[in-house]
């Protein structure tokens, strides 16, 4: 609360939160992408180091199918009914400069700034690792090159994007098991 009795913008965005999994086709507006950005761009980086890159790709792009279908030849999974990124129309990739042993946390760090700053723009979101695999593994070059992720970098984390349509609730969570008090 702040000093009004008005509730926290910030803590209401956070509490409303939840991972979407179902998405409209409607595109995000130039606007509503740069917001976006802006929020991961201003995040904190190790030794102020800002190695994190950024890849915009619209959920139409070719690269998005083959890179669906060798996360799941790594997992041996059958074609399912939606694609990692849940037919989203952006999918923002992080990816951090290699050896820079901050890069993971800070590509961390630049997602959930970009996921609050999309929920307070009514936007959903979900936080994406499955594909850490197929990016940063045999075939690296080859989806590093077409995603333009610069040399020497690495995919750390991704973001989908977009107007979503499910209404799935924000995850519970339980204080007492999770959280240590010490005195």
């Amino acid at each position: 609360m702040n000093n009004n009795n008005e509730p926290n913008q910030v803590l209401s965005v956070i509490e409303s939160r939840s991972s979407g999994r179902a998405y409209s086709s409607e595109q995000l507006t130039q606007e509503e992408l740069n917001v976006i950005l802006k929020a991961g761009l201003m995040a904190p980086t190790g030794m102020n180091r800002q190695e994190v890159h950024f890849t915009v790709v619209k959920g139409d792009n070719p690269v998005l199918l083959e890179l669906d279908e060798e996360k799941r030849r790594l997992r041996g999974q059958d074609k399912q009914l939606h694609n990692f990124y849940y037919e989203a129309p952006v999918l923002i990739l992080l990816s951090a400069e290699d050896g820079f042993k901050w890069s993971r946390v800070d590509a961390g760090i630049a997602v959930q700034n970009m996921t609050l700053a999309a929920e307070s723009l009514g936007l959903g979101t979900l936080i994406i690792g499955c594909i850490y695999d197929a990016l940063n593994g045999e075939r690296k070059d080859y989806f590093s090159e077409l995603l333009q992720i610069p040399k020497g970098y690495s995919f750390q984390i991704a973001l989908a994007v977009g107007h979503k349509t499910d209404n799935k609730p924000p995850h519970e969570y339980d204080f007492e098991k999770q959280v240590t008090m010490l005195g």
